[in-house]
């Protein structure tokens, strides 16, 4: 069992092949609006499992999936995997406080979006004051991804309002519910279908303008 203290535990993002648990199937990988659905096959934790083997479990089962949804909150590879990596980190640290070990992922997705917000706010910020200088050179992660970014439809969703990009993404990215939407997002049901319809409305009009 891997020794959960701060990283040190976390498989390297460009691993080929992921271990997972006895009997499971391996899932592709490739970054297509199919493979955004996010992962069911372990919400719920086995009763008994310790804090190491439960977040291993649902590192392997979900990792990719949950940076798939960072990727269209925050905009890019690197940023996306760092922040589901430290969701993971602070469920393994709250373990033994959850309520419900049975919403697991539901505690992930909700750290997840919450991360992405910080690091927007944060990056608006940093943007707002800081010089102008040469671009980064793209990562050989964001290369990975590059194609499907430059499509219309992403490019019209970057350009909503983050409330309206988050419940769209979680809805029609990550195949949640309304009330997982909720949950994740920290609001009311109605609130999901507000952002919902106006987010879609703002990206109809979008993509309308670019035919």
């Amino acid at each position: 069992m891997a020794a959960w203290r701060g990283h040190d535990w976390l498989m390297p993002p460009n691993e080929p092949e992921e271990r997972k648990p006895s009997g499971k199937a391996a899932r592709p990988t490739d970054v297509t609006t199919e493979t955004l659905v996010a992962d069911r096959s372990l919400g719920a934790v086995p009763v008994g499992w310790d804090a190491d083997m439960a977040v291993t479990a649902l590192y392997s089962a979900h990792y990719r999936s949950l940076v798939r949804l960072a990727v269209l909150l925050v905009r890019d590879m690197a940023t996306a995997e760092e922040v589901v990596q430290d969701a993971f980190v602070a469920i393994h640290g709250a373990w033994r406080r959850l309520r419900d070990t049975d919403k697991a992922l539901a505690y992930l997705r909700q750290s997840v979006v919450n991360r992405s917000r910080s690091v927007l706010r944060h990056r608006a910020v940093v943007e707002k004051y800081a010089p102008k200088g040469m671009p980064d050179a793209p990562s050989a992660e964001n290369g990975a991804i590059g194609e499907f970014e430059r499509s219309a439809v992403i490019e019209a969703l970057r350009g909503l309002p983050t409330r309206q990009r988050e419940a769209l993404v979680l809805r029609y990215y990550g195949d949640l519910s309304e009330a997982q939407i909720a949950h994740a997002m920290g609001i009311s049901k109605g609130a999901v279908k507000s952002h919902t319809a106006r987010g879609m409305a703002a990206l109809r009009t979008s993509l309308e303008q670019l035919s």
